[in-house]
């Protein structure tokens, strides 16, 4: 793996810094009514994205995730202003301006979503692998998904058959402590979800999520026991969500003291702090990188606005694959 270097931890500084700035203006962009629709902001978890792809070959590996889905496409190297046109529903985003919040996609980047059914990316992270595998493409699929996902049935049929088959995928549940207003140790008889894992015999651990270097560790490991064939790891990511599930979430399951404790392990700052002792940066640098993100997630704000919305005529175009199919007769007459 790559060392964790001075110009690594830069750069995880610019990127965190610049995918929280983002958010927190597409808060203010849905107060404004420009984002519509349902809305989850990925504040606190910035650390799981920046250490996966330190792990990762971005030439060939994938990611598939749930809703909460704007940074980690960023971190896959798509273009955060088309992003940002994605959530406002425009023409030069991801997917056309019709996928919105929860559908971000990129074929080029292997991004494959983005999708709103709860845990509906495990089986098709695992259909990934097995087509990586069947095309003996050397690609590890990294396949993403929440605390309250790890309850769906569907989660087991795949762990099973990843493992019969050695598949080469790396699940990662995001354990924000928090399926909507659920507590995690309100869900199941015990809190440790990674143990899931043990019933299929397939590697498992937790990891502290708010330290990507822990996260880049464990990572890199998993993807290369996928990548020479012996199969899939199950990686608990340990973090939290500093802001609620999604923003009509009023938070009443949890008190304002428990959040500004975990604010204190917030990565951000200790990728900062990290810096600071190794003298890799100043205060005063930094500051400019932080200035830097600002006037950038401005100029995504400004590419959105001035981009169109999608023709009426899109309508359709994304629904038939039979260019003449007959339905379309009746439509346009």
């Amino acid at each position: 793996m790559k060392e964790f270097s001075k110009e690594v931890y830069l750069k995880w500084y610019e990127d965190m810094t610049m995918w929280r700035r983002f958010e927190d203006k597409c808060r203010s962009l849905y107060l404004k009514q420009k984002i519509r629709g349902f809305l989850h902001l990925y504040n606190g978890q910035e650390a799981i994205p920046a250490g996966f792809t330190h792990a990762m070959d971005l030439t060939k590996d994938s990611m598939i995730t749930a809703y909460r889905c704007h940074i980690h496409p960023m971190a896959m190297g798509v273009d955060p202003k088309r992003i940002m046109a994605e959530l406002c529903g425009k023409a030069t985003g991801t997917s056309g301006g019709m996928g919105g919040s929860m559908h971000i996609f990129s074929k080029e980047h292997r991004f494959y979503g983005g999708h709103g059914i709860v845990g509906g990316q495990i089986p098709l992270g695992a259909g990934i692998a097995f087509a990586d595998k069947f095309f003996d493409r050397k690609a590890v699929n990294i396949c993403f998904f929440g605390d309250g996902a790890a309850r769906q049935g569907s989660l087991h049929e795949t762990f099973n058959m990843a493992m019969n088959w050695k598949l080469p995928v790396v699940f990662v549940v995001e354990n924000n402590q928090y399926a909507m207003g659920t507590s995690v140790k309100r869900t199941a008889n015990h809190e440790d979800i990674y143990k899931l894992g043990l019933g299929y015999e397939m590697p498992c651990l937790a990891v502290d999520a708010m330290d990507p270097e822990k996260v880049a560790e464990a990572a890199y490991e998993a993807i290369e026991r996928a990548r020479r064939g012996d199969g899939p790891t199950f990686i608990e990511a340990r973090t939290y969500r500093f802001r609620g599930h999604s923003m009509s979430d009023a938070e009443p399951y949890r008190s304002k003291d428990e959040v500004a404790i975990a604010k204190k392990d917030d990565p951000i700052e200790l990728i900062k702090a990290r810096i600071l002792e190794n003298n890799w940066a100043t205060e005063e640098e930094l500051e400019a990188t932080d200035n830097k993100s600002r006037d950038f997630v401005e100029e995504c704000i400004e590419f959105m606005e001035n981009s169109p919305y999608p023709t009426a005529e899109k309508v359709y175009e994304y629904v038939y694959s039979q260019e003449n199919y007959p339905f379309l007769d009746k439509l346009e007459n």
